[in-house]
């Protein structure tokens, strides 16, 4: 299984694979020709609330995660899941993002994610 990170702001590469937009907003100054993404589940988002709370300074980085995985288990988040897992079980898939550091944000829980429960 391979799934990589990549922000939306760098330029596409041909072995990207499938492009999975993981932000529930879309980023700014970026057009859709540009960020070249395949799909779009704001289902597999962190709510708005949750983003609104870990922006504004609310907490720790171990918390929001925790938050989030309890968000990912909800139907639709984990139905989405299983969605990418089985496209990463095909080939590449890469998540994309507008995080500033992809490795502190919504985006690292979901490659833990996707890796630990596809082994």
């Amino acid at each position: 299984m391979k799934v990589r990170v990549r922000r939306v702001y760098d330029p596409p590469e041909s072995d990207d694979g499938v492009r999975i937009l993981v932000d529930r907003l879309w980023p700014r100054g970026v057009s859709k020709e540009a960020a070249r993404v395949d799909e779009w589940p704001k289902g597999l988002t962190p709510s708005t609330e949750l983003r609104r709370w870990y922006h504004g300074g609310g907490g720790s980085y171990e918390e929001f995660a925790r938050r989030y995985e309890a968000e990912l288990a909800e139907p639709e988040a984990s139905r989405l899941l299983h969605h990418v897992r089985d496209l990463a079980g095909r080939g590449p898939v890469t998540l994309v993002t507008s995080a500033k550091a992809p490795e502190r944000s919504h985006t690292a829980v979901l490659v833990r994610l996707l890796e630990a429960d596809g082994r």
